[in-house]
């Protein structure tokens, strides 16, 4: 059962429309209880890193969640915000995130050469694959286009959890990847069938 986390924050109903017409059962969970039979998890996320860490305390569905990740190999996808929390540390605050995959959020500082682009970065953008064992990525090789919007972005300290990359004044990692846990900067649910691929990719990765 592909459940979906509601701690707050991120666009929970855009994520069960898409899989609805896809065909495949999706769950809502607002509680540690509700996370029974989770088989992979969504962790959705909008807005800043620090209030994202502190709602996903309050909501007690941490420590569960972290349960089924580790102990129990439980894919999970992080988007957006969600996906930045799974670092050391962001710019954006000052609590520590959940350390998951290393690497530390920050802001895109640009070169005098790549002009000043408007922030937030907003918009679709072609997303390069740079791991075509990429189990997220399969049947998306080449051409395809995610749309962000987000200021702040991944930067990994192993270049081997880098599953994809783009360009905003600077080439920044927008996917990552380590075991069981993967994380996207850019919005699936919002990327017509580019972001119904990927989802769709996640949903038939093996169960844990």
């Amino acid at each position: 059962m592909i459940t979906i986390i509601d701690y707050g924050l991120g666009n929970i109903q855009s994520f069960q429309n898409l899989y609805k017409r896809l065909n495949i059962e999706t769950k809502v969970a607002n509680s540690f209880e509700d996370l029974t039979g989770a088989t992979k998890l969504i962790l959705p996320g909008v807005g800043a890193f620090d209030h994202a860490i502190e709602l996903l305390e309050i909501s007690g569905m941490k420590e569960s969640i972290q349960d089924l990740v580790f102990n129990r190999n439980t894919p999970i996808l992080g988007v957006c915000v969600g996906m930045q929390i799974l670092a050391n540390s962001s710019e954006e605050g000052n609590k520590p995130g959940l350390g998951w995959i290393p690497g530390r959020v920050k802001k895109f500082q640009f070169l005098a050469n790549s002009g000043k682009l408007p922030m937030p970065h907003m918009g679709w953008n072609d997303v390069i694959s740079s791991d075509t064992r990429s189990d997220l990525f399969q049947g998306l090789q080449g051409d395809s286009r995610f749309y962000f919007l987000h200021s702040y972005f991944y930067e990994c300290e192993n270049e081997s959890d880098i599953s994809a990359k783009t360009e905003y004044g600077v080439s920044f990692s927008c996917a990552i990847q380590r075991n069981n846990i993967y994380g996207v900067q850019f919005h699936p649910e919002k990327s017509h069938h580019y972001g119904e691929r990927l989802l769709l990719n996640f949903a038939l990765l093996p169960d844990a």
